[in-house]
């Protein structure tokens, strides 16, 4: 991320979240320089911090963007990433494959194949962005 971050002339700036109590003084720290926009990775922390990230985000004017439909859906900007539903069926699979015998180390190695676009036109309107119709089109899901 840094080395497409450089490429581009995008400044990034990590901040790390361990816990829940976390997340206010993390924005705390990212507002004191100016921000353009934040991206919010994934992990069980974050994903119960979804919606307090979302309103902080929103609160502060900052576009923001997960891999979790979930982040839209709690008032976030935007969600491009795996569908974590196939992800998990596939999950299944290798489990049931694995408890039957399988060596884990001889199942192949397999990437995500289907992604998904959700897009908070609310959120949008709220920060004064507008979003392209070619994105909205793109989008599989675009709350009002």
């Amino acid at each position: 991320m840094r080395a497409a971050a450089r490429a581009r002339g995008v400044q990034i700036r990590l901040l790390e979240v361990r816990n829940p109590d976390e997340v206010s003084p993390a924005f705390q720290t990212m507002i004191r320089e100016p921000t353009d926009a934040l991206f919010v990775l994934q992990d069980p922390v974050i994903g119960l911090s979804q919606k307090s990230i979302a309103d902080l985000a929103a609160k502060h004017g900052v576009p923001s963007m997960s891999g979790s439909r979930g982040y839209a859906e709690a008032g976030g900007l935007i969600a491009y990433g795996p569908r974590y539903y196939d992800l998990s069926r596939r999950a299944a699979l290798y489990v049931d494959k694995i408890l039957k015998g399988a060596k884990s180390g001889d199942l192949p190695v397999e990437q995500p194949t289907k992604f998904e676009l959700v897009i908070n036109l609310k959120t949008a309107r709220a920060l004064g962005l507008t979003i392209p119709s070619s994105l909205l089109l793109r989008a599989d899901q675009v709350i009002e």
